[in-house]
């Protein structure tokens, strides 16, 4: 007899009690107990940072990640499926940070690093529990008990170990560059990071007037017009840069009340400068670009033109030349917008850097420019700025500076400019700055052709992200800002000797304590000894690391002392196809035989965003710790080629998931509150509600705008129908008392029913001696499944789930409509009521 079907009980009550009958039954590990020896599917779990409570949009990506390690294991694969946490980095820190109600790094220190580095670790636990109770209310198969943690031992040594081989290859080094600053955090971000937090805003746009001078340094009546989004950068203005291929014109303004009238504009533009000023500009001469370079000007701004008008340096070909506030040449400049003229402010845009180089390397070593910069760390004026300036946060002094500019007579005309500007990622309303910074860089640009290479290998769902987004991202590779003057983190494995400044890389814990002299572990026994539930794995954080230093191999009598930064989180979680084994290139072992038979993942999937963050960030690290062409001729590089499967690696598909907005369409936000929280949905609706609406209602890579009338339709238009057909049956066939157990005798023992058991049953009859309209169902039964294995293959979830609704839909309309009359029938034993039967 078939289980009794309570009409009372919920969709969600249901999926509750079989959620338990797996937890108790272990159904899950007998899955791949089954599954042992089979061939292997790998799915790599990209891992969410779990201070924070799962909201719908976190549903879909474990939803989606869930799906295709199910179905895989279904096919006959061994698909294991190790969860993780990412527990480093900014998400962490800011989440304590607004917890103990500060901001900035002082705040932090101020309160203590050791403190807060514990508040971090036991900050990322905090939501633990309900992301596990989401995972398994959801359904989604994963090994939690076993999960790696990116602040554990093994695997922060295991992102040492790639760290240093990098560093012995001269690609993990110590630069002088341009970055993209948060200042109020006081540290550099990477382009993954930065990328993920552009957003429209509108900035002044001022056209300012910088005099030329004559030969004796005396100010004309012509100056060049110069156009700038960033005003707060103008005080340490060096250069200004035009095109010397473009025309440019004087044009003379005969309604100017100021002494100099005639001012330089590129040809191209005179037209729409004059359109926004809504008055003609006389074109008096023409020239080129080529023309105006060395020509000097009169800086928007004097804090530093009192020491350095007059400063010159020796040319290398033995001539001399000022060193700044010159017109310089750069192929950079366009006549898309402004005047054709551009400010440079080298310590504030990397372009402007180079173009500080460049001049540079014309003079002879130490007479060139130097950087000029009125700005600190922490994005407030120096006392080098304007009076007024000194002590604030740079943007809020564009109005000020404006405001001078024009009472000088230097501002000829502003405007609002709306432009994508970034943010912090993790603090929104901080907006970064470009600011030159000492940092630690790996040196990805070297290995852009092999990231090409990959990525054109790899099958991307939908397919324009492999020349699209992602393509573009990695053509335009710039080297990766890896370090972070931040606390929460992977310690940098550098170790720099105190005299010299000569450094090296360290690969693990023991490595460093095999090092002569060593002194400072008994910093973590002191703290460990007062806090005995301290947990070890803080044994490599801040600041216990840091106390750790040794004698230094490069001169007696030296130490060496760890370098202070930490590292991106993205690194750590790029790391994860190694570094969740613990892996640091072990020739032998269960590491090393882990990862040999866990790589490359067959599958993963993550959220659009990911493109420049764990995406990049997994293929930039495989790519050079793995590909082909990779300081191969190295011993110890072909130990790690042994290793690399064929591109493409560390990932062979991959669904890019829209991004899921609120029910507004807006971003999803609790304050908001513009969806329902999961649990709630899972009450109301059950799992397989939201599941099925995921899958069914488009393609996974198309946004999702939260709706919770389209998860409630999805019960009635498949679940609820799927669900009456098996009503339907099981009600009539213990009416009839149709039990398959004993139709088939006792080869059905255990109630095992397969097709080839079905055959020994005496009133199971061929399909083709059975009706019609038996034989049609079961032929779209089999259409359906061969449609459903296809589209499931080739990753496409959506296809496949309009199959199965076209399929339940003419189950239940019309198959089961249309034979009710054989499951009324009075003879229980009808030939047609138990073809009916067999075929349901």
């Amino acid at each position: 007899m078939f289980p009794t079907i309570s009409k009372n009980e919920s969709f969600s009550q249901r999926e509750i009690a079989i959620g338990d009958f797996w937890k108790q039954r272990e159904i899950y590990a007998k899955t791949l107990a089954a599954r042992e020896g089979a061939k292997n599917f790998v799915f790599y779990e990209g891992p969410p940072t779990a201070n924070g409570m799962p909201h719908p949009g976190h549903c879909l990506t474990r939803a989606i990640k869930d799906l295709f390690p199910r179905y895989k294991t279904m096919r006959g694969y061994l698909c294991e499926r190790k969860a993780g946490w990412d527990t480093h980095g900014l998400p962490v820190e800011v989440e304590v940070c607004k917890e103990l109600g500060i901001h900035s790094k002082e705040e932090i220190e101020t309160y203590g690093i050791e403190p807060f580095i514990q508040l971090c670790q036991q900050s990322v636990w905090r939501y633990m529990q309900e992301w596990e109770r989401l995972t398994e209310r959801l359904g989604f198969w994963v090994n939690l008990q076993e999960a790696y943690v990116t602040y554990h031992r093994s695997y922060v040594e295991s992102v040492w170990w790639s760290l240093k081989t990098l560093f012995d290859r001269g690609q993990l080094y110590q630069g002088h560059k341009i970055v993209w600053w948060w200042a109020q955090g006081g540290t550099a971000l990477s382009a993954g990071e930065v990328g993920q937090g552009y957003r429209e805003v509108a900035d002044p746009s001022v056209f300012v007037k910088f005099p030329l001078l004559d030969d004796k340094g005396e100010t004309t009546d012509t100056a060049l017009l110069v156009w700038t989004t960033t005003p707060w950068t103008l005080p340490s203005n060096q250069f200004a840069a035009v095109h010397p291929e473009l025309e440019y014109s004087i044009v003379i303004d005969e309604q100017s009340a100021t002494n100099t009238p005639r001012l330089i504009i590129a040809s191209a533009l005179v037209e729409t400068i004059a359109g926004k000023l809504k008055r003609e500009l006389k074109v008096e001469s023409t020239c080129l670009g080529s023309q105006l370079i060395g020509k000097r000007y009169q800086p928007p701004f004097d804090c530093y033109s009192s020491k350095l008008s007059q400063q010159s340096g020796q040319l290398r070909d033995g001539t001399t030349e000022v060193t700044a506030w010159r017109v310089v040449s750069a192929d950079f400049v366009t006549t898309d917008s402004g005047s054709g003229i551009v400010h440079q402010a080298p310590a504030f845009g990397e372009v402007d850097y180079e173009v500080l180089v460049a001049e540079q390397s014309r003079f002879v070593d130490g007479q060139g420019p130097s950087l000029i910069n009125a700005v600190d760390s922490s994005g407030k004026f120096t006392d080098e700025g304007p009076d007024y300036c000194q002590g604030r946060w740079v943007k809020d002094c564009d109005k000020d500076i404006i405001r001078d500019l024009k009472e000088r007579e230097r501002l000829y005309f502003r405007e609002q400019y709306l432009h994508d500007y970034p943010f912090c990622w993790r603090a929104e309303e901080d907006p970064l700055i470009q600011y030159p910074r000492e940092s630690w860089f790996i040196r990805t640009t070297a290995a852009k052709d092999q990231m090409l290479a990959n990525n054109r290998e790899i099958n991307w769902l939908p397919e324009h992200i492999k020349d699209g987004r992602f393509g573009k991202f990695l053509a335009s590779n710039v080297d990766w800002a890896l370090s972070r003057e931040r606390y929460w983190g992977t310690p940098l494995p550098i170790w720099e000797c105190q005299q010299t400044g000569r450094q090296e890389a360290i690969g693990c814990y023991e490595e460093l304590l095999q090092k002569p002299g060593i002194a400072g572990t008994e910093v973590w026994d002191a703290a460990k000894g007062a806090n005995p539930d301290l947990p070890d794995d803080l044994q490599v954080h801040k600041p216990y690391i840091d106390a750790v230093t040794y004698d230094s191999p490069f001169a007696s009598g030296a130490r060496m002392q760890r370098v202070t930064e930490v590292i991106d989180c993205w690194y750590d979680s790029g790391a994860m196809p190694f570094a969740q084994w613990g892996f640091r290139g072990q020739e032998a072992g269960p590491e090393r035989e882990k990862f040999s038979r866990q790589f490359p993942a067959d599958f993963i999937s993550e959220a659009l965003d990911q493109t420049r963050g764990w995406f990049y960030s997994q293929l930039a690290i495989s790519t050079l710790m793995f590909g082909e062409g990779q300081d191969a001729d190295s011993e110890d590089r072909e130990k790690e080629n042994r290793l690399s499967a064929q591109a493409p690696h560390p990932f062979k598909n991959c669904i890019v998931l829209g991004l899921m907005l609120g029910e507004d369409g807006q971003k999803m936000s609790k304050s908001k509150r513009n969806y329902r929280a999961p649990d709630e949905i899972f009450d109301l609706y059950g799992a397989d509600a939201l599941r099925w609406y995921f899958f069914a209602n488009q393609p996974p890579w198309t946004s999702i705008r939260y709706s919770e009338q389209a998860i409630k339709d999805s019960i009635p238009e498949f679940l609820l129908r799927l669900w009456n057909v098996y009503s339907f049956f099981t009600i009539y066939a213990n009416i009839d008392g149709f039990n398959p157990c004993e139709e088939c005798g006792p080869q059905a023992a255990n109630c095992m029913l397969e097709a080839n058991t079905f055959e020994q049953a005496t009133s199971y009859r061929p399909l083709e001696e059975r009706a019609e309209l038996d034989r049609w169902i079961l032929s779209e039964l089999n259409t359906t499944v061969t449609t459903v294995v296809e589209r499931m293959d080739l990753y496409d979830n959506y296809g496949a789930c309009q199959s199965l609704t076209d399929f339940v839909d003419v189950l239940s309309n019309w198959y089961v409509r249309r034979s009710r009359d054989r499951f009324w029938a009075s003879d229980k034993r009808s030939t047609e009521k138990l073809d009916a039967y067999w075929t349901l």
